[in-house]
């Protein structure tokens, strides 16, 4: 992060006319928030990018349609525990029922109310409950970091920690903010899980460059995480601008346009990785890092060839530089390259060690090799001695407890 982006405390309610609330609405968990709001005091222009799975959840249908084609966007509405997801023209009609609910409350158009949804698969959501859920989130809403902090824990489900990110930075000599929440920590693959991600900011900006920036710079950083391989039905990023910063509005791609790109990749790669380290069951963060491949698409698919390899993920889990695993999963990606010239290092808080080169074991020890794999954050570097393009993936460890989590998900 450059001396452009500073880092602040907070999330979606950061920036200037944002607010949130959790509540409890007993949709599915008991004694746990799980109903949020994200609401803006003025309109907003609006981008969003949603899964590539072709089963895609109602919400996602009805967010889609919004971003594209609504004048102005002005509320989101989440709920955790059921993900309206195969739940045919019922679900579609919840989702009307839910931003009409919405629109009532919050005295707002019914599409500027954007709705998401996380959680079992093949459920009808218990509307009544939502509508309730509703009233109480219009009721509650408020500015203030504590808020949006309560939002998002309200979209958590098997998430063991709530994921917040914020920063300002100076446009125009204005100082605008962007804060992020996300939640996900199984089902997670996006290709734009069960991800969800809201960015707000009072940055003015049009809707062109707006959408520009999102489609991009999610290339870079939430479609390169993954926790178990698995796409989900609902994955969902939005980003909603409000303006109130008073900036000179950036329409151009010029050097303002370039410190907002800037702003939204930190925000969105931290939440990114805030969700791989919390991955089901996980015990450490794994990153991946390609350097000096011949293409950023090269890097970028063998980095996460890696970061998806179930065996190196269990070999993280155990401590085991099973160097052997992740030359593997490089091999299989697709990318051609001489394996004969790559080198392979493991490194962590504890130290580096080089592990691969010239196409053999470089002399090392596995002591010092399980101590620097026995960090909470360990990274591969893998220097494919090709080019100078590079990408970096996010994932975590395969642990006992991933199975567990998953194998009574539903009960």
């Amino acid at each position: 992060m450059s001396i452009r982006i500073k880092e602040t405390k907070g999330g979606v309610t950061a920036a200037r006319g944002f607010e949130a609330a959790g509540v409890e609405a007993g949709i599915k968990y008991k004694d746990r928030t799980d109903m949020a709001v994200v609401y803006s005091q003025v309109p907003c222009i609006g981008a969003g990018t949603f899964t590539t799975n072709v089963v895609k959840a109602a919400p996602v249908l009805w967010d889609r349609e919004l971003v594209e084609h609504a004048p102005f966007l002005q509320a989101v509405i989440v709920n955790s525990g059921i993900a309206n997801a195969c739940t045919g023209e019922q679900g579609r009609n919840y989702c009307k029922r839910t931003a009409g609910k919405a629109a009532e409350c919050l005295h707002i158009p019914e599409n500027s109310v954007l709705v998401a949804s996380t959680g079992v698969i093949g459920m009808q959501l218990p509307i009544e409950k939502i509508e309730k859920g509703v009233e109480l989130l219009a009721a509650s809403k408020e500015a203030g970091i504590d808020a949006g902090t309560r939002a998002a824990e309200a979209i958590m489900t098997t998430d063991t920690v709530s994921k917040q990110a914020a920063v300002t930075f100076e446009i125009g000599g204005k100082t605008v903010t962007m804060g992020g929440m996300c939640k996900g920590s199984g089902m997670i693959h996006p290709n734009m899980c069960t991800m969800l991600g809201f960015v707000t900011t009072d940055l003015a900006i049009s809707k062109e460059l707006l959408t520009k920036a999102l489609k991009e710079d999610v290339q870079d950083t939430f479609n390169m995480i993954s926790v178990d391989g698995d796409t989900s039905t609902n994955d969902t990023l939005l980003l909603l601008a409000n303006g109130m910063a008073g900036n000179p509005e950036i329409t151009e791609e010029n050097e303002d346009y370039e410190t907002f790109k800037e702003a939204l990749r930190y925000i969105n790669t931290t939440l990114a990785k805030k969700m791989a380290g919390d991955g089901e069951g996980a015990t450490a963060l794994f990153e991946v890092k390609v350097i000096h491949a011949a293409t950023k698409q090269d890097a970028r698919i063998l980095s996460k060839s890696v970061i998806t390899s179930s065996l190196t993920k269990a070999a993280i889990f155990g401590h085991d530089a099973n160097w052997g695993r992740i030359l593997c999963a490089l091999g299989y990606s697709g990318v051609q390259f001489d394996p004969e010239k790559l080198e392979l290092s493991l490194l962590s808080s504890a130290g580096e060690i080089l592990i691969y080169k010239d196409g053999t074991a470089a002399s090392y020890s596995e002591e010092e090799a399980s101590r620097i794999l026995s960090q909470p954050e360990v990274t591969a570097l893998v220097d494919m001695k090709s080019g100078e393009e590079s990408a970096a993936a996010w994932g975590c460890d395969l642990t006992y407890d991933y199975v567990k989590i998953n194998a009574d998900y539903r009960s």
